[in-house]
């Protein structure tokens, strides 16, 4: 009989646990048949642009009067904007801006906001698409149009009956109807908005040709008990970023009411500048 060494003996029963050890190891991850997991794709973009320095200079002056006609240094500091405070600047950044001029005051802000998904399951696009989809739906972009001031009533006219809405004043109410989101939709000083009307159509609504879905909320409200204020709001997705946009204006003299036409389509052109400063 041969005679085995108790070291070599107990190196040899060593080896031999170790190797069946790796093969139950390699067994159990392989499985064979098994679901394989597949990870969701990123999103496009991976930063945000600096949100104050995202609107050029000739855009700003357009969009703030007044603000030109302030000493130098007044003007460099109105044109910088005053950034937005948030926790998480790779996430979600923002920049507002104001100008005083004697007919009327301007209120302009911007917000980027890139989503990330962490469902592994999910994309980022497809989370910046249900974020986006929510905010159109609390938008309510199908409300009911009214004029933006207190109707005219032409001689002759039954009384508590507003003119130009197709609808009863309701409780004798004279000013503008707010639609089911609170907001009264836009239209240009006074003039209706609906379609066959002979005008443009300047409603709450759909807008096509920027980013990957958009759309143009509209709401006019009143500062007080007298000034009206409107402020025009564009937002747009495009990949996982959903960027908004809100400009308003509140005029100096109680009886006049902003132009909705001009603000929305100052409001809609700055949407689209962005749209290109995020691609580059």
């Amino acid at each position: 009989m041969a005679y085995v060494p108790g070291v070599a003996l107990l190196a040899a029963l060593a080896v031999g646990c170790s190797a069946d050890s790796d093969s139950s190891a390699s067994d159990a991850d392989s499985k064979p048949g098994g679901p394989t997991v597949t990870t969701a794709p990123p999103g496009k973009y991976r930063t945000l642009p600096a949100p104050c320095r995202a609107v050029p200079g000739s855009t700003l002056k357009d969009l703030l009067p007044g603000v030109a006609e302030l000493p130098q240094q007044q003007q460099e500091k109105a044109f910088r904007g005053s950034p937005t405070v948030t926790y998480d600047t790779d996430r979600k950044v923002g920049c507002s801006w104001k100008s005083d001029a004697p007919d009327s005051t301007r209120n302009l802000s911007i917000d980027f906001e890139r989503v990330v998904s962490y469902d592994p399951a999910v994309s980022d696009d497809d989370r910046a698409r249900t974020l986006y989809a929510k905010k159109e739906t609390a938008a309510d972009l199908s409300g009911v149009t009214t004029p933006p001031g207190p109707p005219e009533k032409p001689a002759g006219s039954a009384a508590g009956e507003e003119t130009g809405t197709g609808k009863p004043g309701g409780e004798g109410s004279a000013g503008p109807s707010p639609s089911a989101s609170g907001s009264t939709s836009g239209t240009a000083s006074g003039t209706p908005g609906a379609p066959g009307g002979g005008s443009e159509d300047l409603r709450p609504r759909v807008l096509d040709g920027l980013g990957d879905a958009a759309f143009l909320d509209d709401l006019l409200t009143r500062a007080g008990s007298t000034a009206q204020h409107r402020t025009v709001s564009v937002v747009f997705r495009t990949s996982n970023v959903i960027v908004t946009v809100r400009y308003g204006e509140q005029p100096a003299l109680v009886t006049k009411v902003p132009d909705s036409k001009e603000l929305q389509d100052k409001a809609q052109a700055l949407a689209r500048k962005l749209a290109e400063v995020i691609s580059e």
